[in-house]
């Protein structure tokens, strides 16, 4: 199962999400409360293993800054959070992540966009993502999107991910506010849900 932990601040919080096993380290760069400085990322990405993906998380922004953000931060994957069309993704020089909710989004559309993966999330509140809510994970399991390629998203935490996992059977999945206390990443939550997702 590969793991997402999204939403990256500090050092610290990186560090014992790698340490735990996660696949995955997102970074905001959109209007979020975690929204981070691309110098910021840079120093955190400095201290990770290659192995671990770093991705950049973005809202309707200029292919032009994403890639210059990208390419400061030290990216591996870029993750298309807003109305992005199809043919913005392909003049990506990155491996692009899509962000749909199952809920307002036509399988169709979902499985004809050019990503290496789609990240399922619940439906956007004040801010694209990261709004700590579930939805009916059965939609995915009845759904025909292409399950090697879904990430899912959307209210996830230590003690729902294990009935998450088996009732969509995702490749993967993603959290940020569910492996929080007071707004701020939790090390020991962070380390509850990637042992629980992987167990």
């Amino acid at each position: 199962m590969l793991v997402k932990i999204c939403g990256i601040t500090t050092k610290e919080a990186a560090r014992e999400a790698v340490t735990a096993g996660a696949d995955f380290i997102g970074f905001v760069f959109a209007r979020s409360k975690r929204k981070i400085d691309p110098e910021d990322v840079r120093q955190i990405v400095s201290t990770l293993p290659p192995s671990v993906k770093k991705v950049g998380v973005f809202v309707n922004e200029s292919r032009d800054k994403i890639v210059q953000i990208a390419d400061q931060a030290g990216l591996d994957y870029i993750q298309l959070h807003g109305d992005e069309p199809a043919d913005f993704a392909e003049s990506l020089p990155y491996p692009v992540i899509k962000a749909f909710s199952i809920e307002k989004t036509e399988i169709s559309a979902i499985n004809s966009y050019p990503c290496d993966y789609y990240l399922i999330d619940s439906p956007a509140g004040k801010y694209r993502g990261g709004n700590g809510t579930t939805f009916d994970w059965t939609l995915l399991k009845e759904s025909r999107i292409d399950r090697e390629k879904v990430i899912l998203a959307g209210g996830l935490n230590p003690q729902n991910i294990h009935e998450a996992i088996t009732t969509a059977r995702p490749a993967g999945v993603d959290v940020s506010s569910g492996v929080e206390t007071d707004g701020y990443k939790d090390l020991l939550k962070i380390k509850q849900f990637i042992t629980n997702a992987k167990g």
